[in-house]
């Protein structure tokens, strides 16, 4: 999974990353500012300031189809969707527009991006190299109690595994989409592992929520939560065909994360070659 749990809190490991190479920029830039122009301590926070509204506008550029539909989702920034190039450009922009007349303090500013930046990218780097868990070997029952399905039996066709549960805001918050999507896709199959509870709560939660989803299956013992490494829930996991994992998504998802993800699961030419 690709989540890092420090204490009680849980961290997506991109947005970890991030957060790890903002600190060490900001860190870096305190250091150099105490030891040689007071002012790249103001610099680098208000380049960090810049930087994320330039990264988040850069993602609803790239993606404004979807924003068109839902307007208001600009704003659902916990859900993730963050352009690191938009980001890197508007804190370059910032650093050189304030050091215009300190030209001698730009490349302490450019020591203070390059130490973050190469702390992103190395944390980056190691956790996308780390492989995920093979296939379950167990089989969980449908709503029904009639069936028992295996995910170590894809049948060649990619699969999108929400974990989730009935008392989980986000849960239930981005279950619609998810249940919309699962209708529209033909492409890729569905499964919602409801962690731990039983049939009639859940079967209480999708009447009431007037959701038509199939392929609901039950973890009574939380059994793909532990399989996988979730910490909490939600979580999404994107698998190949093969079984094993594209991507993973910890937290709400979005429209755009949610098929940005499922392409990545789908294979290519030269897979089918």
């Amino acid at each position: 999974m690709n989540a890092v749990t420090l204490g009680p809190l849980a961290f997506a490991t991109d947005r970890l990353a991030a957060i790890l190479g903002i600190m060490v920029f900001v860190s870096v830039g305190s250091w150099l500012a105490r030891r040689h122009d007071g002012r790249l301590g103001l610099w680098t926070t208000a380049a960090v300031v810049v930087g994320l509204i330039a990264a988040r506008a850069f993602h609803v550029l790239v993606h404004i189809d979807s924003f068109m539909d839902e307007p208001w989702r600009v704003f659902y920034v916990w859900q993730g969707g963050f352009s690191w190039i938009g980001g890197a450009i508007g804190v370059a922009l910032t650093l050189v527009f304030l050091a215009r007349e300190a030209l001698r303090a730009l490349p302490l500013a450019a020591v203070s991006l390059a130490s973050g930046a190469f702390v992103w990218f190395m944390l980056t780097t190691l956790w996308q190299a780390a492989e995920g868990p093979p296939p379950p070997r167990f089989a969980l029952a449908n709503l029904d109690g009639t069936q028992l399905v295996a995910l170590d039996e894809r049948n060649g066709r990619p699969a999108v595994v929400n974990l989730w549960a009935t008392w989980c805001p986000p849960c239930r918050r981005e279950m619609p989409l998810l249940a919309e999507t699962a209708l529209a896709r033909q492409d890729v199959d569905f499964i919602f592992a409801n962690q731990g509870e039983g049939p009639v709560k859940i079967r209480t939660y999708l009447e009431g929520e007037s959701l038509e989803i199939e392929n609901v299956l039950l973890d009574p013992m939380r059994s793909l939560a532990r399989h996988y490494g979730a910490p909490g829930l939600p979580a999404t996991l994107f698998l190949r065909p093969d079984g094993t994992v594209a991507t993973t998504h910890f937290g709400e998802i979005s429209r755009d994360a949610l098929n940005a993800a499922i392409a990545r699961t789908l294979p290519t030419e030269k897979d089918d070659d």
